[in-house]
């Protein structure tokens, strides 16, 4: 057995049957013709920054680590960058940043690996991966051969992706291409950026700036998985109708709540239920609900998965019973 600890940002102790990291698509369809793995299904991890361990795992556990972030295309006011699924997504941001090209400096910060984005298209203040997504390559699992996808095959939607639902399980990402801006757009109006800017007296930030606006707000916000296990927010913000949000404006006065674009529906902060039923800061051995952000569930050390998990419905009973909203798990359970 292969333990999984050091590959799960929840610092979860599991195992696996076996354990494979590779860093090409080649070495994978190697692995698959032959014949040594052919008894376990098999499991991929990215960063490990999105799932929770709740058990062993009878698997051929796979660690993606493809390399390599390269300019496919480039135009006056456009640039086109491939990265492959294995790199580190924080990694992929600042490269951008530092090269001035605009699109994914509001996702700064955020865990994980590039081959992981797309699927939850994971997004922060304001911006979303879909807003600069281009293309992908991915290995079909039954053919063996690699498919190419453009935004509109991957079904984006609010944390959620074709690879997340009808293509779960059948596809192994290899890369994403990103298309960027040479001449930025920024987005300063959400959360707490524009307040950050002002503090410091930049009144026309440069990319940089509103990059380093939000990973200040991350580091004050969030634990690092480093000193405390998580995996960052653990729920979905929950997205209910025009008229569920008017009940709940009524019933709660000050609750607050976002547009949801190309909708009618209305979007509330899954943290601010979670804090007004009284869970912020709660700790029941070693599993919890971090202190300065009640989205975040945290392991002090020793943690099983199931005491994690636990918690998590726990949560998700009391919020619905106080406010009638049902949350949804944004991490996958393994």
């Amino acid at each position: 057995m292969y333990s999984l600890r050091g590959y799960n940002t929840f610092g979860i102790e599991a195992a696996a049957s076996q354990f494979v990291e590779i860093s090409s698509v080649e070495q994978y369809v190697s692995l698959r013709n032959s014949c040594e793995f052919a008894h376990l299904p098999h499991l991929f991890l990215g960063g490990g920054s999105n799932v929770l361990l709740t058990k062993n795992q009878e698997a051929l556990v796979v660690k993606i680590s493809i390399p390599g972030i390269s300019i496919v295309k480039e135009e006056a006011d456009y640039v086109w960058v491939k990265s492959g699924a294995g790199v580190v997504w924080d990694d992929l941001v600042q490269y951008t940043v530092d090269q001035g090209w605009s699109g994914l400096e509001n996702l700064s910060f955020i865990p994980g690996t590039v081959g992981a984005a797309p699927m939850q298209n994971i997004g922060a203040y304001g911006a979303e991966i879909k807003d600069t997504f281009e293309s992908l390559e991915a290995l079909n699992l039954q053919t063996l051969t690699l498919e190419h996808f453009d935004a509109k095959a991957c079904g984006f939607a609010y944390r959620e992706s074709f690879f997340k639902r009808a293509g779960k399980g059948q596809y192994l990402i290899s890369s994403v291409t990103f298309k960027l801006a040479k001449k930025p757009s920024l987005k300063t109006s959400y959360g707490a950026i524009q307040e950050v800017l002002a503090a410091k007296g930049i009144k026309q930030p440069s990319i940089r700036e509103v990059a380093d606006a939000v990973i200040e707000i991350r580091k004050s916000k969030l634990p690092d998985p480093k000193e405390i296990g998580n995996s960052g927010s653990f729920f979905k913000n929950p997205t209910v109708s025009s008229t569920e949000a008017v009940r709940l404006q009524n019933q709660f006065p000050g609750i607050p709540f976002y547009a949801v674009e190309g909708s009618t529906d209305v979007k509330f902060p899954a943290g601010w239920f979670i804090e007004q039923a009284g869970w912020k800061g709660f700790r029941k051995g070693d599993a919890g609900v971090h202190a300065k952000q009640a989205l975040v569930l945290v392991n002090y050390g020793e943690a099983k998965g199931e005491e994690i998990l636990a918690l998590s419905e726990e949560i998700k009973k009391s919020i619905k019973d106080k406010f009638g909203v049902t949350l949804e798990t944004e991490v996958n359970i393994l």
